[in-house]
């Protein structure tokens, strides 16, 4: 089976198990990007606390510009490499600010995707996946994040080789997305991860990609070999 029939079979297939999840509209994508850049090397829970904390302290994204990057990494700091990411985060919005006159980034879901990657991805801190996914996000645009649960997941499924890094993984599968799935499918191969697909002790046998999946099928082998 080639790859691109395989992506639209477990599309279909995780939208059955999963339902399918519709994006619901356009959200603030400086807001976006500031939580995608906490969630990196963190969980879901740890970033969210982070982001109320950063809130809570500053009421503004030009308070945070204007803070020091001490106070700014103490709002942070349950996301974890906190004077990095603090860094990252101010160099960001003074950058933002500069060249737009405004922290303000609503104008770039008018904009060519392609645009918008180029600019953004000469930032320290922002890669292929961090811009994808506030696009995605915030704009509504269909293109197809790899976080580490979707890498994982691409790897064992075989959809792309095992010593993948991310960047490559995006490369290679947003050809492979049904054109307008890349949401429904990115969202459901996270609850896939989360769920059961976990990096350690994967749920296989609960799993409803185990048919297309060479990682299940090395795992049922090594134990119908033991018996």
């Amino acid at each position: 089976m080639n790859h691109q029939l395989q992506v639209a079979m477990i599309t279909q297939r995780l939208e059955t198990f999963y339902g399918e999840p519709r994006w619901p509209g356009r959200e603030n994508p400086l807001d976006n990007l500031v939580l995608t850049i906490l969630s990196q090397s963190t969980n879901d829970n740890n970033r969210d606390i982070a982001f109320r904390r950063l809130l809570t302290r500053f009421p503004t994204w030009k308070a945070v510009m204007n803070a020091p990057i001490d106070d700014i990494a103490d709002a942070i700091r349950p996301a974890g490499l906190g004077n990095q990411k603090a860094s990252r985060i101010k160099e960001i919005l003074t950058w933002i600010s500069q060249t737009y006159g405004a922290l303000d980034l609503n104008f770039i879901c008018d904009l060519n995707p392609e645009e918008v990657k180029t600019t953004f991805m000469q930032l320290k801190g922002i890669g292929i996946k961090t811009i994808s996914v506030v696009l995605m996000i915030s704009c509504g645009v269909d293109i197809f994040p790899v976080d580490t649960h979707v890498h994982r997941i691409c790897r064992r499924l075989g959809l792309v080789p095992e010593k993948t890094n991310a960047e490559k993984t995006h490369e290679l599968m947003q050809p492979l997305v049904p054109t307008g799935k890349s949401y429904s499918l990115h969202m459901n191969l996270l609850k896939l991860g989360r769920n059961l697909c976990k990096a350690q002790n994967p749920r296989c046998e609960s799993c409803p990609l185990a048919d297309f999946c060479q990682y299940a099928a090395g795992k049922e082998s090594s134990i119908s070999g033991r018996h």
